[in-house]
């Protein structure tokens, strides 16, 4: 498992032809890559893939050797880093050769080999493994010229899986791929975000697929993953030696199985465990309770820290282990949990999933494309589920409750807004099983704010503003505390935050409450004064009746060329403005701005705007339903946030009572 969870797979190639006479002379296959006509591409492409070559060997131990070829055309400076290859090693992945050149538009041919390459570790701090990178510069990566590489890689994978990805940012003039597999052995090839391509014959046990003319994906903001919308192919393989089918994936219920290998015994208690458990549920009057005096522990007390040498990116660490050392990564975390929720008489399931929603469809093939772990928690019969949201009803299992234990801002009941409408595999003893995770409701996911204020006849502001969180703002909110430790540190945050909807505002006192109880709602509250709020015209006064936060999105503004992608939203979401704004002394309302009232399926916005003749009141509320808007309901999303964006800068018009 990758990204410090679950360590993504690495794919190895053939032999590599003999050396050239000099490093510096580059092969005849970049050679013909470079001297090929292309077309005309846009005037944002950074690079042009010439040539992706990848040939895998499946020995019958079941030992992987895969081979690349790969040249770019560098088009802009922006492109300069495909003139960087990477290549991962570690204990069970080895780096046979890597070689590297550059063909200047004028000049010399230059040409790098293995030891030009620097070397650093792949994860951050928070993570130790045995997987490292090596990078290898090509020379002169310049615009108007091409570099290239050739690398060979030799691998012993827990997983008998390789996934051809022939589509990326870049378009991509020729790409191909061949499967060399031993005699007897059998391999499923399925295709994602393309249609099918038969295969070429080069021999018995020899496949071959080509691809030419491939678009970039453009990347466009609040889209669904990159991956998920890349064309690219998963090749399961198989032999028929029970001990290599092992490690095949003709199922998720054999995926579960797999993983069930892997876990086995490592959700084991201790003396320890047993001790922490009957201590922190002592209190505890219901199973419910139990829950959340373990989980919260759990958030507070095990720090994220991944160690994942070999296998290790796969298989958790002991839950005795992890609860000594007190750190661990996701599946560590998930694995301690599940054993101390055992000791308070409750089970619960593993939850591989991926951290970006929309990698993984109930119609994909069963392929390892997962980089986290989460748990679903069984709850009892008598256990209500009043408060807790992210459940899911299960034909033979019952009501399980989602939880991600890595996440110390998300408290039980609640999912991280990623994995909400995400697709998991749920691992039983019986196998893993793809099911999808509930996207919560809008009110779940509540800011309600509520904002009271006094106008002056100089056009000054003055006020409090307190808001109240639950859900994903309230992560949100904490989240940010949390970055801002020191008590001047929040100052600034609240200002800068400030500073978006009312510049040149003076922040006069902040307060923040339950920063760290996540069972309670988020409260934050904050004075401020703003001068020159109201702009001032002869005897009238304009006064933008919305004072915080900006709801209208510009996502779509940009006209220059179509929308290709979804817009993903993040979460649903329920949020409220409530202002009151003393009138000044001897002014009246002229004119007020019309009501609004907007409703699409995907998010519905309200607004009104009243005057008692003392107080100007305006209320709002923002409801996002769904998380994914398609293509063809995108027109009504600009025109969803023209209407936000037109009333939130809409002003009243106050006069002097004694103007005529």
């Amino acid at each position: 498992m990758a990204a410090g969870c679950l360590l993504a797979a690495f794919a190895a190639g053939r032999a590599v032809p003999p050396a050239r006479a000099s490093a510096n002379d580059a092969p005849d296959w970049l050679r013909a890559a470079a001297a090929a006509p292309l077309p005309q591409y846009s005037d944002d492409t950074k690079a042009v893939v010439l040539l992706n070559d990848e040939s895998v060997t499946v020995e019958p131990d079941g030992e992987v050797v895969e081979h690349h070829r790969v040249a770019y055309k560098i088009l802009r400076s922006s492109g300069r880093d495909r003139g960087a290859l990477e290549v991962a090693e570690s204990g069970q992945i080895k780096i046979s050769s890597m070689k590297g050149w550059g063909i200047p538009a004028t000049g010399k041919e230059m040409g790098v080999t293995e030891k030009d390459a620097v070397e650093h570790g792949l994860f951050d701090n928070e993570t130790y493994s045995d997987l490292r990178v090596k990078i290898l510069n090509a020379p002169a990566p310049d615009p108007g010229n091409v570099v290239g590489f050739e690398y060979e890689i030799r691998e012993r994978p827990d997983l008998l899986q390789e996934t051809w990805d022939f589509q990326g940012e870049d378009p991509v003039r020729e790409a191909s791929f061949t499967l060399n597999i031993p005699p007897g052995w059998e391999y499923d090839m399925h295709w994602l975000n393309h249609a099918e391509i038969p295969a070429q014959q080069g021999g018995p046990n020899q496949s071959h697929w080509e691809v030419r003319e491939v678009p970039g994906v453009d990347v466009e903001d609040d889209a669904p993953p990159e991956e998920a919308l890349e064309a690219h192919a998963v090749l399961n393989f198989a032999s028929a030696d029970p001990a290599v089918r092992q490690k095949t994936l003709d199922s998720w219920k054999e995926f579960g199985l797999w993983d069930n290998r892997l876990t086995a015994g490592r959700r084991d208690d201790s003396a320890e465990i047993e001790a922490k458990v009957k201590e922190l549920t002592a209190s505890a009057a219901t199973p419910l309770d139990k829950m959340r005096a373990i989980t919260e522990w759990m958030q507070k007390e095990i720090r994220y820290y991944a160690v994942e040498i070999g296998v290790g990116g796969y298989q958790p660490h002991p839950a005795s282990e992890v609860f000594a050392h007190g750190f661990g990564d996701c599946k560590d975390k998930a694995t301690l949990l599940s054993s101390m929720l055992k000791d308070a008489g409750i089970d619960s399931y593993y939850v591989i999933i991926q951290h970006e929603r929309g990698m993984l469809r109930p119609d994909d093939p069963p392929w390892n494309a997962f980089d986290h772990m989460i748990l679903a928690i069984r709850l009892p019969a008598d256990v209500s589920t009043s408060g807790l949201y992210a459940t899911y009803q299960h034909p033979t299992l019952g009501t399980l409750l989602f939880f991600d234990p890595t996440d110390d801002l998300v408290p039980l009941g609640y999912l991280p807004d990623s994995l909400q409408a995400n697709y998991g595999l749920l691992v039983t003893e019986e196998g893993g099983e793809l099911v999808e995770l509930p996207l919560l409701p809008p009110p779940t996911n509540r800011l309600l704010r509520t904002e009271k204020f006094a106008l002056n006849p100089a056009g000054e502001l003055d006020g409090n503003v307190q808001e109240i969180r639950w859900g994903q703002p309230a992560a949100l909110g904490r989240e940010q505390i949390r970055e801002a430790t020191a008590k001047d540190s929040r100052a600034d945050m609240l200002e800068s935050f400030l500073a978006r909807f009312v510049p040149g505002a003076d922040l006069t006192d902040a307060k923040a409450e339950n920063v760290d109880d996540l069972s309670s709602n988020l409260v934050l509250s904050y004075d401020f004064v703003a001068r020159n709020y109201a702009q001032s015209s002869g005897d009238l006064l304009l006064v933008r009746p919305r004072v915080m936060g900006e709801w209208n999105n510009p996502i779509l503004e940009d006209a220059s060329k179509p929308r290709q992608y979804p817009v993903d939203l993040g979460a649903t979401q329920l949020l409220s403005d409530v202002v009151e704004i003393a009138l000044p002394p001897g002014y009246a309302v002229a004119d007020l701005p019309e009501p609004v009232q907007a409703d699409y399926p995907f998010a519905s916005y309200t607004s009104k705007v009243e005057c008692d003749g003392k107080v100007l009141r305006y209320t709002r509320t923002l409801q996002i339903k769904s998380v994914l808007v398609p293509t063809e309901q995108l027109a009504d999303l600009k025109k969803f946030y023209e209407e936000v964006g037109q009333d939130e800068n809409a002003s009243a018009v106050l006069k002097r009572a004694d103007a005529n």
